[in-house]
């Protein structure tokens, strides 16, 4: 059995200590890199500032509630059933997005999705419309509870009368 020399091991330790201290100082004194787009330029909290921007607060997700509002009537008025769900629950899709970028809209968000939105759920598992202008005028003014409730009472829905989309 042969003995290691205590010079040797003290130089290992050494040679060691140096090889990981320089390795840590390397890796700490490398630059990140910032990755810049196109239009999407700058730190990275102004970066996330300009996408949160894009996204917007309630305003977009409205435009597609009301897109959604509109083709849930005249699924509903032409018995495509599975496209009427389709439609509630893309709606209550941009509700959860919405609310996401703007926390302070939830209590009446939820009066509207606990209330009229889950009527209208029911009344759509019926497959009947024979009750559609009750229902619909229920859910529409619910819609402008809510939009008042936001001091946005200016923005008015109305049962749609004529249809914008190709889609049947």
């Amino acid at each position: 059995m042969s003995t290691i020399n205590p010079f040797f091991m003290y130089k290992l330790i050494i040679l060691l200590f140096i090889i990981i201290t320089v390795t840590f100082i390397s890796c700490n004194n490398q630059k990140q890199e910032s990755i810049q787009g196109k239009w999407i330029k700058g730190t990275e909290e102004e970066k996330l500032h300009t996408i949160e921007e894009q996204f917007r607060g309630f305003g977009v997700a409205m435009m597609e509630v009301g897109y959604r509002y509109q083709e849930l009537y005249w699924a509903i008025k032409d018995s495509n059933w599975a496209y009427a769900d389709h439609q509630l629950h893309e709606m209550e899709e941009a509700f959860a997005n919405a609310l996401q970028r703007r926390p302070e809209r939830t209590n009446s968000a939820q009066l509207f999705l606990n209330g009229a939105f889950k009527e209208m759920e029911t009344f759509i598992q019926k497959e009947d419309n024979s009750n559609l202008d009750v229902i619909y005028a229920n859910f529409t003014n619910a819609c402008n509870t809510c939009h008042a409730m936001e001091q946005h009472g200016f923005v008015t829905v109305k049962t749609p009368i004529q249809r914008q989309s190709p889609v049947r």
